[in-house]
């Protein structure tokens, strides 16, 4: 089964050491035969929250809000390329999943941390886990924690040394995971309308 899935990076940093990460991620999707969708919150570039996107008149969201808006209604599943800025989580990745709510309902969301240390954003992960929860998804329970990410990636973005090679053997099953759930959830969309 062709699914679609939303990837989604939030960093705002001059070096963005996420971003070979966030890549990674995307091209390994594709390469499991998955259509991804890339989204780069600071590429979209939204304000910040002051009016969600379900408080705009139909047709009048701004173009970045509306093609983000689309992007998610139209995911089977998402992926929270998720760095830890002080135990916690990046503002940006935040601000930007903020602008939206029932637009994630009923999909599944897989979370892959990060960070330079050695703890691998693992803290980070943890606020996701309640926020996107509070938000109406499911949460895979199979995180994908990177730990040393500055040293993660060489420059052609493929994984290199310890955390490298855990990133290749910890990948299959952080996707199977995210794939169980997104496939469950279609069938189930697709025989019933959610409750809600």
């Amino acid at each position: 089964m062709n699914l679609k899935i939303a990837i989604f990076y939030g960093s705002y940093r001059r070096d963005r050491k996420g971003m070979a990460y966030a890549q990674y991620l995307a091209n390994a999707f594709r390469e499991g035969g998955d259509i991804v969708d890339f989204v780069d919150a600071q590429a979209v570039n939204l304000p910040m929250l002051d009016r969600m996107y379900k408080e705009h008149d139909q047709g009048t969201a701004p173009d970045a809000l509306q093609k983000v808006a689309d992007i998610i209604s139209g995911a089977d599943g998402f992926v929270f390329v998720a760095g830890e800025y002080n135990w916690g989580v990046q503002p940006g990745l935040k601000n930007l999943t903020d602008h939206f709510l029932e637009e994630w309902f009923w999909r599944p969301a897989a979370i892959a941390s990060y960070s330079a240390g050695p703890f691998a954003g693992v803290r980070a992960m943890m606020h996701w886990r309640a926020i996107l929860g509070e938000m109406g998804m499911v949460v895979t329970s199979m995180p994908l924690a990177l730990g040393a990410v500055h040293k993660a990636f060489d420059d052609t973005g493929a994984p290199v040394g310890e955390s490298g090679e855990r990133l290749i053997r910890n990948f299959p099953n952080f996707a199977d995971d995210l794939r169980w759930w997104a496939e469950a959830g279609k069938a189930q969309r697709a025989k019933q309308d959610p409750p809600y």
